[in-house]
């Protein structure tokens, strides 16, 4: 499928504690398309709607989709769980706004990179338990979903770009308090009730130290039922992935097969 073209425009909403800035990137193509939002990395305490624009603009121009990039609120100065309240606001403004942004009916996609992947597994797990926001599909790549980083590679063995202590770094700053840690919504790889999450696809880089915990969330979601994908990309790094043009192929080839409408056409508006 050749790529659209796409409109580019900016919003602010509502936080969980402050304004967040929203990106929309809207196929031109005449027709209403599924929505899903973007979540930049970062380690929680970095990223910006900039640097998420090629991963994001990928997607909507691929799926074709509307690619709602959030903004989210960064610590330490804005600490768990906010970022994953702040998707929820995303989440929630979108839907409010579907009939003016064109959105076909059938639910919302989420996707993320490292803390991106991190903020947006949480998002399923406050959809699922809140019932306000039906997330029909999650495409995480190269997750951060271990605070205790039990199962990180050996960084220097896989080749990695990117230390296990630099995430240690990153959870301190946006998990300051030991408790929060074990939280399920702050450690998704550790949890227990995965039942009833939505369809997964699992994106890891073959030199990343947090490809194992990630293909490890990938067999629990299969073992509590959740269908699930993965897909792993040979001779790349961690920090590689949302630039990898296959992976953000396949993405977009997972998000087209669970949200587009059945005959693939879309509805004319």
């Amino acid at each position: 499928m050749e790529p659209c073209r796409l409109s580019v425009d900016d919003r602010t909403i509502a936080g969980h504690a402050q304004d967040i800035r929203l990106r929309l990137y809207r196929p031109l193509i005449g027709l209403t398309v599924p929505a899903l939002l973007y979540l930049h990395g970062g380690g929680f305490t970095s990223g910006s709607l900039e640097e998420a624009e090629t991963a994001a603009a990928a997607i909507a121009e691929s799926v074709p989709a509307l690619v709602v990039s959030v903004g989210y609120s960064l610590a330490p100065a804005h600490c768990f769980p906010t970022a994953a309240h702040d998707a929820h606001q995303a989440a929630l403004w979108t839907l409010a706004e579907a009939r003016d942004l064109n959105i076909a009916t059938g639910g919302l996609g989420v996707a993320g990179h490292d803390a991106g992947g991190h903020v947006a597994a949480s998002l399923t797990f406050l959809a699922r338990d809140q019932g306000e926001v039906d997330i029909r599909a999650q495409a995480l790549l190269g997750p951060m979903l271990d605070p205790s980083l039990t199962r990180a590679g050996d960084a220097q063995a896989m080749q990695c770009d990117v230390p296990a202590t630099a995430y240690a770094r990153c959870y301190r700053a946006y998990l300051p308090d030991a408790a929060q840690r074990v939280h399920p919504y702050a450690a998704p790889l550790d949890s227990r009730r995965l039942a009833g999450l939505p369809p997964t696809l699992i994106v890891t880089a073959q030199k990343d130290v947090l490809r194992i915990e990630a293909e490890q969330y990938a067999a629990n979601l299969i073992g509590a039922g959740v269908p699930t994908e993965v897909t792993r990309f040979p001779a790349i790094s961690h920090a590689a992935l949302p630039g990898h043009r296959p992976a953000l192929l396949a993405v977009a080839d997972f998000f087209r097969r669970r949200l587009s409408p059945a005959d693939g056409r879309g509805v004319p508006v």
